[in-house]
């Protein structure tokens, strides 16, 4: 059991998918973060379009 603790301990390949499962979180992030000001800014111009029409 101790040995296989020490070798999981060892192992860098889990360190490298956290990092990895880190930086997607982040790229998850700003994607919403982004589309949510596109969606906010193209609300706004929709509703000004819609407006000025009638």
């Amino acid at each position: 059991m101790k040995a296989a603790i020490s070798k999981f301990l060892r192992c860098r390949s889990g360190a490298t998918a956290v990092e990895y499962a880190l930086l997607a979180t982040g790229m998850a992030v700003a994607i919403v973060s982004a589309a949510k000001l596109v969606g906010t800014a193209l609300n706004l111009v929709i509703t000004n379009i819609a407006s000025n029409t009638t």
